[in-house]
């Protein structure tokens, strides 16, 4: 019986693993749907949440409440 079946393993842009509660930084400027902001590369994001789906995150930043980010456009802090 396999027992890792359920571990998702979340990497960012670079390989690294994160972590519930990590902070990462944008390495991209990124457009917010549904909104006028934009988000600058090196814009720092504290307090991530992992969710099931291993290329996204979710996490609040200063502009934007609610925010789910691609793990392609981040890099741990």
């Amino acid at each position: 019986m396999d027992t890792e079946e359920d571990d998702i393993i979340i990497k960012d842009a670079y390989g690294t693993v994160l972590a519930n509660g990590d902070a990462v930084i944008l390495v991209k400027d990124l457009k917010v749907k549904g909104s006028t902001v934009t988000l600058k590369k090196g814009t720092k994001i504290k307090n991530i949440r992992l969710t099931d789906d291993e290329a996204e995150i979710e996490c609040n930043s200063d502009a934007v409440k609610g925010l789910v980010l691609r793990t392609e456009f981040v890099k741990k802090a």
